[in-house]
């Protein structure tokens, strides 16, 4: 633990400072007061934190407030009192109005606490989610039961630079070039199993001077060979894509709360960031 000024920084309280710092930059221009009475409330910054701290805590929106009103350090971070605390119901409120942009910007954030390696892993998986209510299923022809949920993660820090969700069933390699696409300042050679499939696929990616390293699902003699090639370079790496989303949902929970699926986007989002953070702080006491 670090010591700063009064006494002894836990690493919540590290956490709960890095997850404002972040909520605060993900907001454009100098940060907004906390809290103004009256129709402008709470600021943007402050439920994104709030959010993060419920992600980090896995509580339910009542119970994490109550538990941060007995946390006056966490709650001092927040520029509130226990008295100022907003309640449960304007924190899920909130949650909906907020652009996903800014919920990216803390990811993208906290992926600058890595020093990324050479080689990234993709891959995908449905995330199950609580069931909706019959009302509001009807009306939005909301019948799926998971949301397909993509991460690219750093092979080497195990960081997860990306997460794309969908309330469909896209074909991954459709995924793969919409994920890829926008990271491109961070890849090097990426893995990825025979969902990813696809020459054009593989073409695109070494356009932009990246390295696949995807095996054919029928390959022949040729393409046995290059399966070989590839298995003997860095492609084993593409499991710790896999041990992500294992440690993703046994730590924060393998069921998305949110009724609403673009609630559950952002959730997903939340959750990788925190992870991100958790463990660079981790890190940082070894």
């Amino acid at each position: 633990m670090k010591r700063v000024g009064f006494g002894v920084l836990t690493k919540t309280a590290r956490f709960a400072k890095t997850v404002v710092s972040f909520a605060q930059k993900a907001v454009a221009g100098p940060p907004e007061p906390a809290y103004r009475p009256g129709e402008d409330g709470y600021a943007d910054w402050v439920i994104l934190a709030i959010q993060g701290l419920k992600e980090y805590f896995n509580h339910d929106y009542r119970k994490l407030m109550d538990v941060l009103r007995e946390m006056p350090r966490v709650t001092k971070l927040l520029d509130l009192t226990p008295e100022t605390l907003p309640h449960f119901s304007t924190v899920c409120a909130r949650k909906q109005e907020i652009p996903m942009k800014r919920w990216r910007a803390i990811l993208d954030s906290s992926v600058d606490l890595y020093e990324l390696g050479d080689v990234q892993a993709i891959d995908a998986t449905g995330v199950d989610r609580v069931q909706a209510s019959q009302h509001y299923a009807k009306r939005t022809d909301y019948t799926f039961e998971a949301v397909k949920t993509t991460l690219l993660v750093d092979c080497e820090t195990s960081a997860i630079l990306y997460t794309h969700c969908s309330m469909k069933q896209p074909h991954d390699t459709q995924v793969g070039w919409k994920v890829l696409v926008r990271n491109l300042d961070v890849l090097g050679t990426v893995a990825a199993d025979k969902g990813y499939d696809w020459e054009e696929l593989r073409t695109r990616w070494r356009a932009e001077s990246i390295t696949p390293l995807i095996p054919q699902r029928d390959p022949g003699m040729r393409g046995w060979a290059r399966n070989l090639l590839i298995h003997d370079r860095a492609y084993h790496q593409r499991s710790n894509a896999e041990s992500v989303f294992f440690g993703l949902r046994r730590r924060y929970g393998d069921t998305l709360w949110s009724r609403t699926w673009f609630g559950q986007f952002r959730e997903l989002v939340m959750k990788s960031a925190v992870r991100n953070i958790e463990r660079a702080l981790e890190g940082s006491d070894r």
